[in-house]
């Protein structure tokens, strides 16, 4: 199997064929757009030019203002907190579980204030968190929820699929994700009224679209009386270029994901039983998508032993693996501006997320997007190599 088929191929020489002519401009963006929500059960998908634009997107549809409070994870791409910033809203940070790596409904909870509007929860590495009890408590206080699922596409919580859970969920097609086409993302939600609010605003505002139009009419466009813009939007429509890849890949995209899980069930039989890896627990009613085969170095000393485990990984031909990203909250956007504001309560130091902390320099990923299990096979012998000769 290859990354991208002759499938996306021919879908690109047709968007090439049109010309991108503006009567035909929408043809694999509405396909993706239908088709998506078909996988997914959800009765609306906008498609986005990144999974960060979508949030954006929900949280303003949602109406969180800002200067009110939406809560995240610091064991993520800063994205998420990023989409926060963006809306003017402050993020703010709670702590993850240890064994799962996600969010939990006790660390949101010591979190609430009186301004909190939404809480971003993020399916880590391909694993959901806990739903039942994030949803009772946003329900109880009524809270919104937005799904982050960047890194979980056709995963499943209770069998049901992650997604369909939150007032809004978020899918990204970045390169390295599931399903991909370079940049791109989808925006879906069960609600109408909402999904009217995220196309316009994701459509600069414009007054012809709706929840499943995206696209105004030719006469509206010739019109010099007509009024486009009826309230802020921007343009973060996904092109019918980037549709046209991403409609390929998720028709494909059950091959896709099963490759990854796959290879994750290679890799277990290595690390199975060993004292130096941890791998992040799945609990047994969860399907984890793996977009990464996630572990915890068990080490004293990581900042030392990380990067010699690596090292020795890669000398013995390994592919290299990624690190955890630094916690959001350490990073120097929010070390030396974010936390300077006198709206920001949260202090940006060691212990404000323990967990997290304890985590992220150990957290080893690696790669789960092998299409030749062959090649999954020889990685995983050289992981059960290191392992061995590794010596703490």
């Amino acid at each position: 199997m290859k990354r991208f088929s002759d499938l996306e191929k021919r879908y690109v020489e047709e968007v090439i064929d049109n010309e991108f002519n503006t009567s035909k401009n929408s043809i694999f963006g509405n396909r993706l757009e239908a088709e998506f929500s078909k996988v997914t059960g959800i009765p609306y998908s906008i498609a986005h030019v990144n999974g960060t634009a979508t949030m954006h997107t929900a949280l303003a549809s949602l109406g969180v203002m800002p200067g009110e409070e939406v809560i995240v994870p610091p064991l993520t791409m800063s994205s998420t907190a990023l989409a926060v910033l963006q809306n003017g809203s402050i993020p703010v940070f709670a702590d993850v579980d240890r064994h799962t790596f996600n969010i939990t409904a006790e660390a949101i909870r010591k979190n609430i204030t009186s301004k909190t509007r939404a809480v971003i929860s993020v399916s880590l590495y391909g694993l959901s968190p806990d739903y039942d009890s994030i949803l009772e408590l946003c329900r109880a206080n009524n809270i919104f929820l937005i799904e982050d699922n960047a890194e979980c596409f056709l995963g499943y919580y209770k069998g049901r699929m992650v997604g369909t859970f939150g007032d809004f969920s978020s899918f990204s097609f970045q390169a390295s994700k599931h399903l991909t086409c370079g940049e791109g993302g989808m925006l879906c939600t069960g609600d109408e009224a909402l999904a009217g609010k995220a196309r316009r605003f994701s459509s600069l505002g414009y007054a012809g679209v709706t929840a499943k139009q995206g696209k105004i009419t030719r006469n509206d466009i010739q019109d010099p009386n007509y009024d486009r813009h009826v309230s802020l939007g921007f343009n973060y429509r996904l092109s019918e270029g980037n549709a046209a890849i991403a409609l390929g890949q998720l028709q494909r995209a059950d091959s896709l994901v099963k490759a990854r899980i796959e290879t994750a069930a290679i890799f277990d039989e290595v690390i199975r039983g060993s004292k130096l890896l941890v791998k992040q627990f799945c609990p047994p009613d969860c399907v984890n998508a793996y977009w990464s085969y996630s572990v915890v170095l068990q080490t004293e000393n990581p900042s030392v032993d990380w990067y010699r485990f690596r090292d020795l990984f890669q000398q013995y031909g390994g592919d290299g693996f990624y690190a955890a990203w630094k916690l959001s909250y350490f990073e120097p956007l929010f070390q030396q501006e974010i936390g300077n504001r006198k709206e920001v309560w949260q202090h940006y130091q060691q212990g404000l997320c323990p967990d997290a902390e304890y985590l992220q320099p150990r957290m080893i990923q690696l790669k789960t997007n092998y299409w030749d299990p062959e090649e999954a096979k020889k990685q995983a012998g050289i992981l059960e190599k290191t392992i061995k000769d590794f010596k703490r």
